[in-house]
């Protein structure tokens, strides 16, 4: 499913017009990041916890790793020179 809206010319507004298939999935992770915490502010359910926590805690870390650092690098999606920007 995520490789479906990675490769949607729909895909939210927050991602930059024409970025580089790094942006492409730092958005598409800041996204999995912001529906966790909605859905942990809102029905105290941790989606991430549930389908990697009991798997494996480390597992976990790593994308939360993964979400955090997605944010970071969407910051400098204007100035990456191989996202397309106009």
């Amino acid at each position: 499913m995520l490789l479906v809206l990675i490769n949607n010319n729909h895909f939210p507004m927050m991602m930059c017009k024409g970025a580089c298939s790094v942006h492409k999935v730092a958005a598409a992770l800041v996204w999995v990041g912001a529906v966790n915490w909605g859905l942990v502010g809102f029905f105290q359910w941790n989606l991430v916890h549930s389908l990697l926590g009991s798997v494996s805690p480390m597992l976990e870390s790593v994308v939360y790793m993964l979400v955090g650092l997605s944010a970071v690098a969407m910051l400098f999606c204007g100035k990456c020179k191989m996202c397309k920007t106009s």
